[in-house]
């Protein structure tokens, strides 16, 4: 099992490109199922796990079929529309594994699929899933572990669907039953739907391959089936995420940063944060389509804020735990309260081996800054809370040994090679070298 050294002390500099999103590309690949014409997917991001994706499609006959392209460049194409079965030795490793549920039943009239897995970061269940989907008319029950879903006469029926949840909406549960909708007879109308970036991108790839969508972007969103859907080429959206969490990286490092293909337009709470806390984003060029070229700084002093996670357009859960690594060395109290995933603070006592003065009280954590860090040996738990920690081990003072990486694959591609690019002191090392 690989870990990560890190040499702290290291100023940030230079140019880097965020990639495609792959909380947008999982998503993607799914929709995938709902056609038996070739999709290709440009600036997919090569992670663990998009890799485990494309290898579930195969299982439902869904191949890839340019093995000798890049890896950013996706062409897929069904070959095999009887396999319906998804099974638990793959979905275990992600949760997003869900999101063939919606369109293999849209597409085949029955789906079998093992309930997901994925990081740690609390209690997700996909209730709401399986509400859109019986609204749909899918008659749904569980057996042996797996949700087994079928359409009565093999094709779903358009309805009026809530999919508010006790946290709001759900982006995974809105992606499910609005890629199962596009193939439904009638007209479906999802309320309480996503309003994230991800969903807007899916309903641009659905929309190429022949459905009718209305609203996405919106809490409503509209969709008037189709008998079938065709073949699209789509470029995936920058990663809001992976952008968010390099502009943490020049702030912790007091660095200078210039990153292409930065998504500002969804990451407006992210910059209203960072603009609080002293750092300085300028923007040098918006005619990008994918995103726009900034140049990230930060003042010597950072500033204490309070942040208070929410659904779309509000500060992402996916950037918490970095920002509260940027937050340690704030000069004052900061505030932060996590209202998507309650329990997402399996990185406050890591953070705290590194010198961290951190006090949780049920969904919030006081960070009092300190003036420094000090490198220790830390555990991920998950993959944003990995990205806090390399944070943290940027900062600090001395060697920060960030354990279980293998989390950080699954949502940063290649980010030890990309951050000594820009001169910090990352090594990827097996850990019994580590230990030696």
């Amino acid at each position: 099992m690989d870990v990560f050294l890190i040499e702290g002390g290291r100023r940030l500099d230079g140019r880097i490109r965020v990639n495609g999103a792959k909380n947008a590309a999982l998503p993607l690949l799914a929709a995938c199922l709902l056609t038996d014409e070739r999709v290709t997917l440009r600036e997919v991001p090569d992670l663990a796990d998009i890799r485990n994706m494309v290898r579930l499609l195969a299982e439902l006959g869904c191949h890839r079929t340019n093995e000798a392209e890049a890896p950013s460049v996706l062409s897929l194409r069904t070959d095999d529309p009887a396999l319906s079965h998804a099974r638990y030795d793959i979905v275990r490793t992600m949760r997003a594994s869900i999101c063939v549920l919606g369109p293999t039943l849209a597409r085949r009239g029955l789906a079998r699929v093992s309930m997901p897995g994925g990081c740690l970061i609390g209690d997700r269940p996909v209730d709401l899933h399986l509400r859109g989907l019986r609204a749909l008319g899918a008659q749904i029950e569980l057996d042996s572990g797996d949700i087994v879903a079928s359409a009565p006469g093999g094709r779903l029926r358009g309805a009026r669907i809530f999919l508010g949840g006790p946290n709001g909406s759900t982006v995974l549960g809105t992606a499910n039953v609005l890629s199962a909708a596009t193939l439904a007879k009638g007209t479906t109308t999802i309320e309480c739907a996503a309003c994230e970036p991800e969903i807007v991108d899916l309903a641009r790839l659905l929309t190429a391959m022949g459905a009718r969508i209305r609203g996405a972007g919106s809490p409503r969103i509209t969709i008037d089936g189709v008998e079938s859907l065709g073949g699209a080429d789509h470029a995936v959206m920058a990663d809001r995420i992976e952008a968010g969490t390099l502009m943490c990286a020049a702030a912790i490092t007091n660095g200078d940063l210039t990153i292409e293909n930065c998504p500002l337009d969804s990451l407006m709470a992210v910059v209203d944060r960072l603009d609080a806390i002293g750092v300085d984003i300028d923007v040098l060029d918006e005619s990008d389509a994918g995103g726009a070229l900034c140049r990230v700084t930060s003042q010597r002093m950072l500033r204490p804020v309070e942040i208070t996670t929410q659904p779309f357009p509000g500060f992402p859960t996916d950037l918490q735990a970095q920002f509260m690594a940027l937050l340690c060395l704030a000069e004052g109290n900061s505030i932060i309260t996590e209202k998507i995933f309650t329990e997402r603070f399996m990185h406050v006592p890591e953070l705290a081996r590194m010198g961290a003065r951190l006090l949780r009280q049920g969904s919030t954590v006081v960070v009092s800054g300190v003036r420094s860090l000090v490198g220790a040996p830390v555990m991920a738990s998950d993959l944003r809370a990995s990205a806090s920690l390399i944070l943290a081990g940027l900062a600090a003072r001395g060697t920060t040994v960030v354990n279980r990486v293998y989390h950080l694959d699954r949502g940063y591609e290649r980010l030890d090679e990309r951050l000594r690019a820009l001169g910090a002191s990352v090594t990827r090392v097996d850990e019994k070298e580590s230990a030696a």
